[in-house]
């Protein structure tokens, strides 16, 4: 696939106790802005930038990610991804993210709004090194349609590929299609509209790290569900249906912290971008 809308490559490499960039490429509709530095651990943090707005029919974007041995790096958007019509051709985005050793990668886009007659596949491989750390979240919103309906597009298609040694060690796909299945029944959005996935691989997530997870959640207050789990590796997924992407955005913030202060020493930095 050469017809690319937008391509972004970005590698980066500890330097002396600091993150910086290596290489960084990009070209058409997909650009990022320079690392901003939060506090003095050294992390970077890259927000990527979409100038058209949102995606369009047939639109079609690339990105490669890789962070060196001990680099850490914050990768986050400007604002939602939002996916208009599409009446000829679905949008595409692409993913390959290379981890080394010891590095450590938080990628925490905005939410993914579709809009009303919307068809949007998206695709992520991760390639890490066993000694790496990958935290990664979305959040699916349904975008406004003139009937007020809930679940208007057509179709959003979702799926992470994690490797290991070039050992396929995760595989998560979700794959919505509102015309087609019962789509507020059992297994599917069970009465909500708003979806939320986190998945942490790390040494440090273990058994025990996921026991006192459990005790974090209080489902009624927040009225949502929330399931966790542990991965076939070290690291756990979690999956939050709720009716605003506000809720979403707390629970997986609180997992945030606890991550930062129990196995950093430090609190996540604030990704505020108004």
């Amino acid at each position: 696939m050469n017809d690319w809308t937008g391509v972004l490559q970005l590698e980066a490499e500890e330097r002396k106790g600091k993150t910086v960039a290596k290489k960084v490429y990009f070209r058409g509709a997909f650009k990022v802005m320079r690392p901003i530095y939060h506090d003095d651990s050294g992390q970077a943090c890259y927000y990527l930038l979409n100038p058209g707005g949102g995606y369009l029919d047939g639109d079609r974007y690339q990105m490669k990610i890789t962070l060196g041995e001990n680099a850490k790096l914050t990768l986050t958007t400007q604002g939602a991804t939002k996916v208009y019509k599409t009446p000829t051709d679905f949008a595409y985005q692409e993913s390959e993210i290379l981890l080394g050793a010891g590095s450590y990668l938080e990628y925490i886009p905005d939410p993914l709004i579709a809009y009303q007659n919307a068809k949007y596949k998206q695709k992520n491989v991760i390639r890490m090194d066993r000694s790496a750390t990958f935290l990664y979240s979305d959040i699916l919103t349904p975008g406004w349609s003139p009937g007020g309906e809930r679940f208007s597009y057509k179709t959003v298609h979702l799926l992470n590929e994690i490797y290991m040694e070039d050992e396929l060690v995760v595989y998560d796909h979700i794959k919505l299609k509102p015309t087609e299945q019962n789509i507020n029944g059992l297994g599917f959005m069970e009465g909500y509209s708003h979806l939320g996935s986190m998945m942490v691989i790390s040494e440090q997530a273990d058994s025990t790290f996921l026991d006192q997870l459990y005790t974090t959640f209080d489902e009624k207050s927040y009225d949502c569900k929330v399931g966790l789990s542990l991965l076939p590796v070290n690291g756990f997924t979690i999956r939050v249906l709720a009716n605003s992407t506000q809720v979403i955005e707390k629970i997986f913030s609180d997992i945030h912290q606890m991550i930062s202060l129990e196995w950093f020493q430090s609190k996540p930095s604030s990704l505020r971008k108004y």
